[in-house]
């Protein structure tokens, strides 16, 4: 009887000890939050650090740099790069980001309706449906982006201007 009692009582101790030990390491955790909170520094290192976040943020969206067009090799690469960030994104799951780089090589492509097609039979449905509302908006803005390339004066006079593009918003379903 009294191996039992003496089993209870130490079972009774060990739990003791496991509650002080948590009960200290949360008090610990308390007053350490309350000390960084109240320093002199913390809400200006705060700011800076959402700002610096946000001004990342705003500069990954929307900065896409083209490729010379009268490159060819650069805008294949450039093309071949754009697909294969819009792979790996979709893998990853990441679906806006991975349309929007498919969506950017989609009018660099020398057969844009070929390779809609492959896509519409390999990607998902429902990523598909987001990358051609997407593609009338990408050609607006790729619209503008060649215009203003090529109204620039080229620095040879005899120079050609290089493959032209035609973005025209094409009936794909």
């Amino acid at each position: 009887m009294s191996s039992v009692v003496s089993n209870l009582y130490s079972n009774s101790i060990v739990k003791y000890a496991v509650a002080g030990a948590g009960l200290c390491f949360l008090g610990y955790c308390i007053y350490f939050d309350n000390k960084r909170r109240n320093h002199p520094d913390f809400k200006k290192k705060l700011k800076e650090r959402r700002k610096k976040s946000n001004s990342t943020k705003s500069s990954k969206t929307g900065s896409i740099q083209l490729p010379d067009l009268q490159n060819q090799e650069a805008v294949q690469k450039f093309f071949f790069e754009q697909v294969q960030l819009g792979e790996e994104l979709l893998a990853a799951g990441d679906v806006e980001n991975a349309v929007e780089h498919l969506s950017n090589a989609v009018p660099l492509c020398g057969q844009p309706q070929q390779l809609l097609q492959v896509l519409e039979q390999t990607l998902p449905p429902q990523v598909f449906q987001l990358l051609v509302q997407k593609l009338p908006e990408v050609n607006k803005r790729y619209a503008s982006m060649f215009a203003s390339s090529m109204a620039m004066p080229s620095a040879a006079p005899g120079a050609s201007k290089g493959p032209t593009l035609t973005l025209a918003e094409d009936d794909v379903e």
